[in-house]
């Protein structure tokens, strides 16, 4: 899933004009990387929300700004993970019947 993830943000970025090449899980989202300026993040945070169905509130970022792009997979798939084994993703499976013999 990691692998996704990271085309995703990199091909979003190229669709936002922004120069991929070269960039690795090392780069960072700010100013000594990819230099995304706040309405940049936000179309960016954005593009995740609709694809991944997290959602991110100004603080997440702020902290979005500050990390790296292979810190920003690992975030979004913590946040995947989560929303995946959540308990109301779990309440239908809770609620089936059991079979009986």
């Amino acid at each position: 899933m990691s692998d996704q993830i990271r085309l995703f943000v990199i091909d979003s970025l190229r669709e936002m004009n922004y120069d991929v090449d070269g960039i690795d899980d090392e780069t960072p989202l700010g100013p000594a990387g990819v230099d995304l300026e706040s309405l940049a993040l936000a179309e960016l945070a954005v593009r995740m929300e609709d694809r991944y169905a997290v959602t991110f509130d100004e603080s997440d970022l702020e902290e979005v700004a500050a990390k790296t792009v292979g810190e920003l997979v690992g975030y979004l798939s913590a946040g995947i993970a989560a929303r995946a084994t959540s308990p109301a993703e779990l309440a239908p499976a809770i609620a089936a019947p059991v079979p009986t013999e």
